[in-house]
């Protein structure tokens, strides 16, 4: 296994990150996580240490620099914090030990529509997850546009955001997949809940990134 902290640069600053490699990894996803979360975060940190048995990558970062971060305003972003996950991809890309691997993304909150912001403008992404998101912060346009295999994971007890969910996964387009995690409120905390989200999450993307050809 393979780790470091990294720090990724956009337009003039930097952002960190922990990026960790099994050993041959099938592809790699980088987490965006939601408004007040960090790459600390211990719900997304269960859910990469779940993917990287499963062969998967994964690099969890901050999006904003923590003076950004300090701006509560800039946490709801969505057009920031889009603009700095396509910046990691790229970054990732022209890394030698990962520049050859698919790329996925999974996104908590508001950091889901940033997910599917970034996947309808580079079409190289294989998959993406979302974690009891807001896709619907996407907007019609990008949804419609979003070419990555998707999967929606929203907790059964979590009322609203089903609802807007269900809006958005309508607008998608591309090969997608809506799932209720039973008796899960909006944080997965409920017993089993996060083990299933890991679970499927870690499907998706083993499954699309066996089934990649690059272009």
């Amino acid at each position: 296994m393979k780790n470091e902290v990294v720090r990724i640069p956009v337009n003039g600053a930097h952002i960190e990150g922990a990026l960790e490699l099994p050993e041959n990894p099938i592809g790699l996803v980088l987490f965006a996580h939601g408004s007040g979360s960090s790459r600390h975060s211990p719900r997304n940190n269960y859910v990469a240490g779940v993917l990287r048995e499963h062969g998967v990558g994964t690099l969890l970062m901050d999006l904003l620099t923590p003076e950004e971060d300090r701006d509560y305003s800039r946490r709801f972003d969505i057009d920031l914090l889009t603009e700095r996950l396509l910046d990691a991809a790229r970054w990732i890309k022209e890394k030698p030990q990962t520049g050859s691997l698919p790329l996925g993304f999974f996104g908590a909150s508001t950091g889901a529509a940033a997910a599917l912001q970034a996947a309808a403008q580079d079409a190289t992404i294989s998959a993406v997850v979302s974690r009891g998101g807001r896709p619907d912060l996407a907007g019609v346009e990008a949804l419609e546009r979003v070419e990555a295999a998707t999967l929606f994971l929203v907790g059964g007890h979590d009322y609203g955001v089903i609802e807007l969910n269900e809006a958005a996964f309508a607008d998608l387009r591309c090969e997608k997949r809506f799932s209720v995690i039973p008796g899960a409120t909006h944080l997965f905390e409920e017993p089993g809940t996060l083990e299933l989200v890991a679970k499927q999450a870690a499907k998706w993307f083993e499954s699309h990134f066996r089934a990649y050809v690059p272009a």
